[in-house]
Protein backbone atom coordinates (compact mmCIF):
# COMPACT_ATOMS: atom_id res chain seq x y z
CA UNK A 1 0.00 0.00 0.00
CA UNK A 2 1.25 3.78 -0.72
CA UNK A 3 1.89 6.36 1.52
CA UNK A 4 -0.26 9.27 1.31
CA UNK A 5 0.82 12.40 2.41
CA UNK A 6 -1.69 13.84 4.86
CA UNK A 7 -1.90 17.64 6.16
CA UNK A 8 -1.25 18.12 10.20
CA UNK A 9 -2.28 21.31 11.62
CA UNK A 10 -1.85 22.66 15.45
CA UNK A 11 -2.42 25.51 17.15
CA UNK A 12 1.42 26.95 15.68
CA UNK A 13 0.54 25.64 12.05
CA UNK A 14 0.24 23.85 9.20
CA UNK A 15 2.70 20.93 7.78
CA UNK A 16 2.56 17.99 5.73
CA UNK A 17 3.41 14.62 6.55
CA UNK A 18 3.75 11.11 5.39
CA UNK A 19 0.97 8.51 6.25
CA UNK A 20 2.25 4.71 6.82
CA UNK A 21 0.71 1.93 5.85
CA UNK A 22 0.25 -0.33 9.13
CA UNK A 23 1.28 -3.52 8.17
CA UNK A 24 -0.34 -6.04 6.16
CA UNK A 25 -2.51 -9.22 7.51
CA UNK A 26 -0.04 -11.56 5.37
CA UNK A 27 3.10 -10.06 7.35
CA UNK A 28 1.61 -10.83 10.86
CA UNK A 29 2.21 -13.61 12.99
CA UNK A 30 -0.41 -15.53 14.56
CA UNK A 31 0.42 -13.98 18.00
CA UNK A 32 0.67 -10.33 17.16
CA UNK A 33 -3.01 -10.99 15.65
CA UNK A 34 -4.38 -12.91 18.65
CA UNK A 35 -2.23 -10.33 20.62
CA UNK A 36 -4.05 -7.39 18.44
CA UNK A 37 -7.52 -8.80 19.17
CA UNK A 38 -7.09 -8.94 23.12
CA UNK A 39 -5.60 -5.79 23.74
CA UNK A 40 -7.23 -2.69 23.66
CA UNK A 41 -6.72 1.11 22.94
CA UNK A 42 -7.80 1.99 26.25
CA UNK A 43 -5.92 -0.85 28.21
CA UNK A 44 -2.52 0.70 25.92
CA UNK A 45 -3.41 4.10 27.30
CA UNK A 46 -4.27 3.22 30.88
CA UNK A 47 -1.09 1.16 31.32
CA UNK A 48 0.92 3.75 29.55
CA UNK A 49 -0.93 6.49 32.04
CA UNK A 50 0.49 4.75 34.91
CA UNK A 51 3.50 3.92 34.13
CA UNK A 52 4.45 7.51 33.21
CA UNK A 53 2.60 9.07 36.31
CA UNK A 54 4.78 6.51 37.94
CA UNK A 55 8.17 7.15 36.20
CA UNK A 56 8.07 10.23 34.67
CA UNK A 57 7.50 10.24 30.15
CA UNK A 58 11.22 9.75 29.80
CA UNK A 59 10.96 6.28 30.87
CA UNK A 60 8.01 5.30 29.13
CA UNK A 61 8.68 3.51 25.67
CA UNK A 62 6.55 1.62 23.56
CA UNK A 63 9.19 -1.45 24.42
CA UNK A 64 8.68 -1.27 28.12
CA UNK A 65 4.90 -0.75 28.19
CA UNK A 66 5.04 -3.88 25.76
CA UNK A 67 6.45 -5.79 28.38
CA UNK A 68 3.96 -4.38 31.40
CA UNK A 69 1.03 -5.55 28.59
CA UNK A 70 2.67 -8.85 28.25
CA UNK A 71 2.59 -8.22 24.28
CA UNK A 72 4.86 -7.99 21.80
CA UNK A 73 6.16 -4.39 20.63
CA UNK A 74 4.61 -5.10 17.46
CA UNK A 75 0.87 -5.37 18.95
CA UNK A 76 0.96 -2.09 20.42
CA UNK A 77 1.94 -0.48 17.16
CA UNK A 78 -1.40 -1.25 16.00
CA UNK A 79 -2.98 0.68 18.15
CA UNK A 80 -0.21 3.92 18.25
CA UNK A 81 2.23 3.74 15.43
CA UNK A 82 4.95 6.12 17.18
CA UNK A 83 6.12 6.76 20.99
CA UNK A 84 4.23 10.49 19.87
CA UNK A 85 0.91 8.70 19.13
CA UNK A 86 0.71 7.17 22.03
CA UNK A 87 1.47 10.64 23.77
CA UNK A 88 -1.16 12.00 22.07
CA UNK A 89 -3.31 9.61 23.35
CA UNK A 90 -2.82 9.85 26.74
CA UNK A 91 -3.08 13.01 26.28
CA UNK A 92 -6.61 13.16 24.99
CA UNK A 93 -7.02 11.06 28.11
CA UNK A 94 -5.91 13.72 30.37
CA UNK A 95 -8.52 16.08 28.42
CA UNK A 96 -11.22 13.51 28.97
CA UNK A 97 -10.92 13.40 32.37
CA UNK A 98 -12.03 17.19 32.56
CA UNK A 99 -15.43 17.91 33.83
CA UNK A 100 -16.76 21.10 31.87
CA UNK A 101 -20.54 21.02 32.95
CA UNK A 102 -21.12 24.63 33.91
CA UNK A 103 -23.76 26.03 35.51
CA UNK A 104 -25.05 28.53 33.07
CA UNK A 105 -27.51 30.52 36.49
CA UNK A 106 -24.08 30.66 37.96
CA UNK A 107 -22.06 33.90 37.85
CA UNK A 108 -19.41 33.65 35.28
CA UNK A 109 -16.42 34.17 36.71
CA UNK A 110 -17.80 31.15 38.88
CA UNK A 111 -17.84 28.81 36.10
CA UNK A 112 -14.81 29.98 34.63
CA UNK A 113 -13.11 28.86 38.25
CA UNK A 114 -14.84 25.46 37.89
CA UNK A 115 -13.45 25.18 34.96
CA UNK A 116 -9.85 25.63 35.74
CA UNK A 117 -10.28 24.11 39.35
CA UNK A 118 -11.52 20.57 37.64
CA UNK A 119 -8.27 21.28 35.00
CA UNK A 120 -6.49 21.21 38.06
CA UNK A 121 -8.02 18.60 40.02
CA UNK A 122 -6.97 16.33 36.76
CA UNK A 123 -3.62 17.49 36.75
CA UNK A 124 -3.09 17.03 40.11
CA UNK A 125 -4.24 13.42 40.10
CA UNK A 126 -1.67 12.33 37.60
CA UNK A 127 2.02 13.52 37.74
CA UNK A 128 2.54 13.40 34.07
CA UNK A 129 -0.23 15.62 32.33
CA UNK A 130 1.42 19.10 32.68
CA UNK A 131 4.20 17.73 30.65
CA UNK A 132 1.93 15.93 28.38
CA UNK A 133 -0.25 19.16 27.61
CA UNK A 134 2.50 20.59 27.18
CA UNK A 135 4.04 18.23 24.41
CA UNK A 136 0.73 17.09 22.60
CA UNK A 137 -0.26 19.57 19.63
CA UNK A 138 -3.00 17.26 18.34
CA UNK A 139 -6.58 18.96 18.95
CA UNK A 140 -8.89 16.10 20.09
CA UNK A 141 -12.32 16.37 20.64
CA UNK A 142 -12.08 16.76 24.44
CA UNK A 143 -9.70 19.76 23.91
CA UNK A 144 -12.17 21.11 21.88
CA UNK A 145 -14.59 20.80 23.68
CA UNK A 146 -13.12 22.33 26.80
CA UNK A 147 -12.06 24.90 24.68
CA UNK A 148 -15.44 25.40 23.09
CA UNK A 149 -17.05 25.57 26.69
CA UNK A 150 -14.21 28.03 27.87
CA UNK A 151 -14.75 30.61 25.12
CA UNK A 152 -18.48 30.56 25.15
CA UNK A 153 -18.06 31.17 29.24
CA UNK A 154 -15.71 34.61 28.59
CA UNK A 155 -17.81 35.49 25.59
CA UNK A 156 -21.67 35.53 27.56
CA UNK A 157 -19.39 37.26 30.23
CA UNK A 158 -18.77 40.20 27.53
CA UNK A 159 -15.50 39.62 26.15
CA UNK A 160 -14.60 39.98 22.62
CA UNK A 161 -13.00 37.18 20.73
CA UNK A 162 -9.57 38.32 21.16
CA UNK A 163 -9.97 39.18 24.89
CA UNK A 164 -11.44 35.72 24.98
CA UNK A 165 -9.36 33.42 23.56
CA UNK A 166 -6.32 35.50 25.76
CA UNK A 167 -8.48 34.68 28.56
CA UNK A 168 -8.46 30.73 27.90
CA UNK A 169 -4.87 30.08 26.83
CA UNK A 170 -4.01 31.73 30.16
CA UNK A 171 -6.23 29.79 31.98
CA UNK A 172 -4.70 26.82 30.83
CA UNK A 173 -1.08 27.89 31.89
CA UNK A 174 -2.12 29.35 34.78
CA UNK A 175 -3.24 25.46 35.54
CA UNK A 176 -0.36 24.08 34.44
CA UNK A 177 2.01 26.72 36.03
CA UNK A 178 0.56 25.58 39.44
CA UNK A 179 1.16 22.66 39.04
CA UNK A 180 4.41 22.13 38.07
CA UNK A 181 5.09 25.07 41.05
CA UNK A 182 3.55 23.38 43.99
CA UNK A 183 6.15 23.50 46.42
CA UNK A 184 8.27 20.43 48.07
CA UNK A 185 9.94 17.41 46.12
CA UNK A 186 7.46 14.44 45.39
CA UNK A 187 10.56 11.90 45.43
CA UNK A 188 11.62 12.53 48.96
CA UNK A 189 9.60 10.93 51.86
CA UNK A 190 7.72 13.21 54.23
CA UNK A 191 10.78 12.45 56.54
CA UNK A 192 12.85 13.51 54.36
CA UNK A 193 11.11 16.74 52.84
CA UNK A 194 10.55 18.23 56.73
CA UNK A 195 14.09 18.35 56.67
CA UNK A 196 15.25 20.02 53.78
CA UNK A 197 12.38 22.15 54.11
CA UNK A 198 13.65 22.86 57.91
CA UNK A 199 16.94 23.70 56.50
CA UNK A 200 15.92 25.84 53.85
CA UNK A 201 14.07 27.84 56.89
CA UNK A 202 17.33 28.51 58.89
CA UNK A 203 19.39 29.53 56.06
CA UNK A 204 16.64 32.54 55.25
CA UNK A 205 15.89 33.00 59.34
CA UNK A 206 19.63 33.48 59.93
CA UNK A 207 20.26 35.64 57.35
CA UNK A 208 21.39 39.81 58.48
CA UNK A 209 18.30 41.06 59.66
CA UNK A 210 19.12 44.70 58.98
CA UNK A 211 19.27 43.61 55.09
CA UNK A 212 16.69 41.10 54.45
CA UNK A 213 13.76 42.08 56.84
CA UNK A 214 11.17 40.35 54.86
CA UNK A 215 12.68 37.08 54.11
CA UNK A 216 13.84 36.69 57.66
CA UNK A 217 10.29 37.62 58.74
CA UNK A 218 8.75 35.27 55.96
CA UNK A 219 11.39 32.44 56.99
CA UNK A 220 8.75 29.81 57.57
CA UNK A 221 5.96 30.58 54.96
CA UNK A 222 8.60 30.83 52.34
CA UNK A 223 10.10 27.15 52.72
CA UNK A 224 6.93 25.51 53.57
CA UNK A 225 5.68 22.56 51.77
CA UNK A 226 2.77 20.89 53.82
CA UNK A 227 -0.67 23.18 52.63
CA UNK A 228 -0.61 22.92 48.62
CA UNK A 229 -4.81 23.22 49.05
CA UNK A 230 -4.17 27.23 49.63
CA UNK A 231 -1.13 27.07 46.90
CA UNK A 232 -3.89 26.05 44.68
CA UNK A 233 -6.78 28.35 46.15
CA UNK A 234 -4.96 31.63 46.15
CA UNK A 235 -3.46 30.85 42.52
CA UNK A 236 -6.95 30.18 41.19
CA UNK A 237 -8.64 32.74 43.33
CA UNK A 238 -5.55 35.66 42.03
CA UNK A 239 -6.42 34.41 38.58
CA UNK A 240 -10.24 34.73 38.60
CA UNK A 241 -9.56 38.04 40.06
CA UNK A 242 -7.68 39.51 37.54
CA UNK A 243 -10.17 38.81 34.98
CA UNK A 244 -12.77 40.45 37.20
CA UNK A 245 -11.25 43.85 36.96
CA UNK A 246 -10.48 43.59 33.68
CA UNK A 247 -13.61 42.81 32.45
CA UNK A 248 -15.10 46.04 33.38
CA UNK A 249 -13.26 48.20 31.18
CA UNK A 250 -12.61 45.53 28.34
CA UNK A 251 -15.27 43.73 27.40
CA UNK A 252 -17.70 44.74 24.64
Amino acid sequence: MLSLPIITCTAYGCQVTSSSAQPSDDAESPRDEGERTRLTRRAVVDRAMQLADAAGLDALTIRKLAQELGVTPMALYWHFRSKDELLDGLAERVWSEIDIEVDHAAPWHDQLRGLLESLLQVLRTHPAAPALLLHSETQNEYFLRATEITLDVLRKAGFDPRYASEIARSALWTGITLVMSEAGIRSLDADDRTELQRRKQVVFATLPTARYPRLVECAAPMTACDNPDFHYELGVSVFIAGVQAMAASVRR
